[in-house]
């Protein structure tokens, strides 16, 4: 249990007993994006404390599926397998919507929409029996009150079920959600809009056949048509959309104009969400509620925020996810651009802590995370725009349309949506090679007669200086970095690992130093001096000074 902070507000800051000597990381949330920066510094031998303020896991219906860069990236650390059950390499969708408008991505074999279906409930059991593996340690019961810092560190004021307690660490990160504790407690400021011109009525609701077509998730409704799971259905009243967990089981989501009086409070009866239902598609959708203990949790909104935190670092305090950026939900981007977050702030936050990192990484998470944080909330803006009802919207979405006939719009649409278009500055040089900055592909790579891949060179989570041409003076140069470098020399064998005898894909360069979030921060298309050296100074501005010269 969670002990009220309010009945507790005589206790004075000098009777609060310290629970912990300092700690490495004290991470506040334990949703996905709190679990996976866990693992991520336990993973690179930092200690880290999660504390969550609720005493189990949420119940409550929330993301089914990840898309995009994510599902990579969490490939490259072998926790996509995890999720899926197989090991095989992410799948591309064939299709997808922005504002509900179709994207046909079948004829492009080489798009990065790529999609892990899984329950968010499913993504955190997961990532907290990975954490239970690594040795972290999770507190659920245990609530954000109050923080201050110094130079050196952070004291966190913990009320949890033995009383209020304080957590000291050396740095502290808020994976507390859109509500964040920590990001009001730290004063920063999180500018943004609040959109009341709309209601949302959603449920986890029960739709038997014929309307249910469980082989596919279908639904079948007279009058209207055929419906497809994870779709937005806009007409000229509203928006239907609807998602199948197991068959016969569904969560649906209505969105109406708010010209209609609303009943106060959150909670509705399911004839509210049939009635919606029926407004905004012209049929009606049977539904019922769940038996078996399932909850249906029927509720309705009448405002969405889209917001972002003005920064994402306040001195040894750190924001990631939704506590750094709250948004529209269309097109899934929320756990996806959180995530990537935490990958991001992970390594450099492991590197600090253990005293290698050089002058200045900490501070590049806010510079490479918050515009891309930024584009997210544009993007869902611009998809919130395009599902309002209404004949000049109805125009807007025609002419959209034929933009969507090109396949380059399609193409980058769908870049924008699977954060693929993003090239983070370079800290070093100019940057010229246009890899450094970028994803780094996944390429099957052979190590003598052993075949091996990028995402399985990455699974440690360390710095991979990859030499596809075997230039062994470059391995030279890097095993001055040998504790925190993994050099490889190997030869391309395919552009898939799951193709077999697919043929031999071209190297993007010859030599890459590849992050362990899976970006580029140095490439080179030849050797010699002027090479060496130009590696020697990448290693030393992203890997710190070398352990021997």
């Amino acid at each position: 249990m969670t002990i009220n902070a309010t009945a507790r507000d005589e206790t004075e800051p000098d009777e609060l007993t310290a629970r912990d000597s300092l700690s490495d990381v004290l991470i506040v949330g334990a949703g996905p994006n709190g679990l996976l920066l866990a693992c991520e510094l336990a993973q690179a031998g930092v200690r880290p404390i999660v504390v969550e303020r609720l005493t189990e896991p949420s119940s409550r219906p929330k993301a089914n599926g990840l898309i995009g860069r994510v599902v990579q990236a969490l490939d490259y650390r072998g926790l996509a397998g995890r999720f899926s059950g197989h090991d095989r390499s992410p799948f591309r969708l064939p299709g997808f919507q922005f504002g509900a408008m179709p994207l046909d991505l079948s004829t492009m074999d080489d798009h990065d929409l790529f999609a892990l279906p899984i329950p968010q409930r499913r993504m955190e059991e997961v990532l907290t029996e990975r954490a239970g593996e690594l040795g972290v340690e999770i507190r659920r019961g245990h609530e954000l009150i109050a923080l201050r810092q110094d130079a050196e560190r952070v004291i966190a004021e913990i009320d949890g079920p033995d009383g209020r307690h304080e957590i000291a660490a050396r740095f502290l990160v808020g994976a507390d959600g859109g509500r964040s504790a920590v990001r009001r407690l730290s004063g920063i400021d999180f500018p943004g809009i609040t959109d009341s011109g709309f209601v949302q009525r959603s449920g986890q609701v029960v739709i038997a056949p014929p309307v249910a077509v469980p082989e596919s998730g279908e639904l079948e409704i007279a009058g209207v048509g055929r419906l497809q799971p994870r779709t937005f259905t806009r007409t000229e009243t509203g928006m239907f959309a609807y998602g199948m967990f197991q068959p016969g089981l569904y969560r649906v989501t209505v969105y109406e104009s708010a010209a209609r009086p609303v009943p106060a409070g959150t909670v509705m009866p399911i004839e509210e969400l049939r009635d919606a239902a029926r407004r905004v598609l012209g049929g009606d959708v049977p539904m019922s509620e769940p038996a078996d203990g399932v909850p249906s949790i029927l509720e309705r909104s009448t405002s969405a925020n889209s917001r972002q935190a003005e920064h994402y670092r306040q001195g040894r305090v750190f924001l990631v996810g939704d506590a750094a950026h709250v948004h529209s939900s269309v097109g899934g981007p929320g756990l996806n651009l959180g995530m990537q977050d935490a990958l991001n702030l992970g390594w450099k936050l492991a590197a600090e802590i253990d005293g290698r990192a050089p002058a200045g990484l900490l501070d590049t998470y806010e510079s490479e995370r918050h515009p891309v944080g930024r584009r997210v909330v544009m993007h869902t803006r611009a998809q919130t725009a395009l599902l309002a009802a209404g004949p000049n919207v109805t125009a807007l979405r025609e002419l959209f349309g034929e933009l969507l006939d090109d396949e380059t719009n399609v193409r980058r649409i769908a870049d924008l949506m699977a954060g693929a278009d993003i090239r983070y500055d370079t800290r070093l040089g100019d940057g010229s090679h246009p890899l450094v900055g970028r994803w780094m592909p996944d390429l099957v790579l052979r190590r003598g007669d052993t075949a091996t891949s990028v995402a399985a060179l990455l699974r440690d989570g360390r710095p991979v200086l990859l030499d596809l041409a075997g230039h062994a003076e470059l391995l030279e140069v890097a095993a001055q970095w040998a504790g925190r470098v993994e050099a490889v020399s190997a030869v391309i064998g395919c552009g898939d690992r799951d193709a077999g005898d697919a043929p031999e894909a071209a190297a993007p360069a010859r030599v890459i130093l590849i992050r362990p979030d899976g970006y580029v921060a140095w490439a080179a298309d030849s050797a010699g001096p002027a090479t060496a050296e130009d590696l020697r100074d990448a290693l030393t501005g992203w890997c710190g000074v070398p352990e021997r010269c």
